[in-house]
Order: C-alpha cells, then structure tokens, then sequence
C-alpha cells in the first residue's frame, strides 16, 4: 500500500519549521543567569537544538500512548546505563565482553531502536558504564539551532515574592525577596531538520514515527506550557520529500523556498501577523515534492 510522500520512511526528506514566542524564554543559558539565548554579533534570537529535541522526547510518548514502541531514553530521573544495560540482560549478553559479535551488536542495538523512540530518531552514544561494546546509534533526525528571523530584544523583569525562604528571614523582619526573570517580547524563530533514509534503515523508522513526529512538532508547546515560557506555537512544518534515499535536490535550495518576512513598517516586531511566509512551490526539482503540515 502506497503511502503519502511526507510519511514513507525509505526517501530522504528535508524539513522547515517555525514557531514563534510571545513574552517568554524560549531557551534560556544557565551561564547568562537564563538570559534567552542570541547571537551576541547580529542579536538574533537562537534556540538549541537539545531544546528542540527535549519537547519532542517530552511530547512523544503522549502521543503515541505505546510504551512498548515509544519509551524515550534520554529521560529525566532515569539513568542511561541502566537503560544501555538491560538489552543485553533481555538478550542474554555477557556485559564484560570488550568486543561483541556482528550479531551481538545488532541484537543489542535493535532491541534499544524498537523500544526507544529517540534513539530511533536521533540516535545515541551506548559506549557508557558497562556497555562500552555497544558503541553508538547514528540516527537519521537532525535538528538544527532554531534562529529568529530578526533580531530580539531580551527583557529582564525583577519580580518580588511576599513569602520568605526561611523562618531567620521573617525574623530579621524582611518582608520580601527578589527574584528576577527574562522574556522575549517577540520572536518567530525558523529550525530545519534533516532525515535520513539510509539511516533510518538501521534504526527501524516507520511511516507512524514520521507521522507522529509531525503530530508532535505541532503540539509539543501546548504540553510545555509554563510562565517562563510565555506563549510558544508552531506557525509553519513544510516537509520536501525526494523520491528516493539518496535525495533529489540539495536541501539548502529546498529549505530556501521557505521565508518569512516582516510585512509592517515596525522594526519591533510583536506579533505572528506582522509577518508574511511565502513559499515557493512553484518548479520543484523532479522528484521532489512539498507538504505543508502547519501553513
């Protein structure tokens, strides 16, 4: 059965993603006391590709509602040698073996792909603690740093709180405390994301992890909701689908068919419609083909 172009596993496909924020911190740096991240020469807003990546593995799961198929591996509160470690228990491998058999390997590694989502997507290095012979996935999902269209303009807001840290503190007769935090008026950020047939040949990827990856990419703000975070929402998912592995067209010339631009005389954005996303979709390369999942 023929499936569509966006959602067959065995071609190459190259991705465009935008999403924006609205008085919140998409992704702060720990060693900028959370400041929102940016490009310190052009002052464009960035949002790493571990962030991205760690709202895909929290939205997953919910998802698909299949911990058989869709457990993730890199998790909060969850040790990643423990994980590593029970494929070979499952599979009745001996964990001191320095070097295991061409067999070994794939059997300890299948194992790990048909359970894991993430490590069937993005892979994982499994060369830790006692299962150094197991060495590393390569998957076939890579995400990029996301970057806003222009530049933002971080804000910080010193907050105050009426309830006191300690009982000393209500006795040296303090009334409140300080806090502060950081927020991005407004940005609408773009990521790529690139996939891989030839490796998702060795990772088990089918039709319904590309489907649900879609899903997620959507969702995913809607379940990470928070204060810090303002108002985050995924404003466009355009998906170019080669017809076969190797690709039909470099993916620079796809993913620059997508753009976005300010449409209003303001050099303050503030919000999604002061912006126009144009995508040219008119004389695609041969064998390629476009899906718009969020426009």
């Amino acid at each position: 059965m023929s499936v569509e172009p966006h959602l067959d596993p065995s071609v190459r496909h190259d991705m465009v993603f935008l999403f924006d924020v609205t008085d919140g911190n998409p992704n702060g740096d720990p060693d900028m006391s959370n400041r929102p991240r940016t490009d310190d020469e052009s002052g464009h807003g960035l949002v790493t590709d571990v962030a991205i990546k760690r709202k895909i593995r929290n939205t997953l799961p919910l998802a698909a509602d299949d911990p058989e198929r869709y457990s993730i591996f890199v998790e909060a509160g969850h040790a990643l040698n423990t994980k590593a470690a029970e494929t070979m228990s499952v599979n009745k491998i001996d964990t001191k073996k320095k070097r295991l058999t061409e067999d070994e390997l794939h059997t300890a590694r299948a194992w790990l792909c048909q359970r894991y989502a993430d490590i069937r997507l993005f892979g994982a290095v499994l060369s830790t603690g006692e299962t150094k012979a197991l060495g590393q996935v390569y998957g076939p999902l890579q995400v990029t740093n996301a970057r806003s269209i222009d530049p933002v303009f971080p804000q910080h807001h010193t907050i105050t709180r009426i309830t006191q840290t300690t009982q000393a503190d209500i006795d040296k007769g303090e009334s409140t405390e300080f806090g502060g935090k950081w927020t991005v008026p407004y940005g609408l950020y773009k990521a790529e994301l690139y996939y891989s047939a030839n490796r998702a040949t060795g990772t088990g990827v089918d039709s319904r992890d590309l489907e649900l990856l879609y899903r997620t990419l959507e969702m995913m703000f809607d379940h990470d909701r928070s204060a810090t975070r303002g108002t985050m929402t995924a404003r466009g998912l355009y998906v170019f689908s080669h017809d076969n592995a190797f690709g039909s067209a470099p993916a620079h010339k796809l993913i620059e068919r997508v753009d976005a631009k300010l449409v209003t005389d303001t050099e303050s954005p503030r919000s999604f419609s002061d912006y126009s996303v144009s995508v040219d979709d008119d004389n695609l390369p041969s064998g390629v083909t476009l899906s718009k999942l969020i426009a």
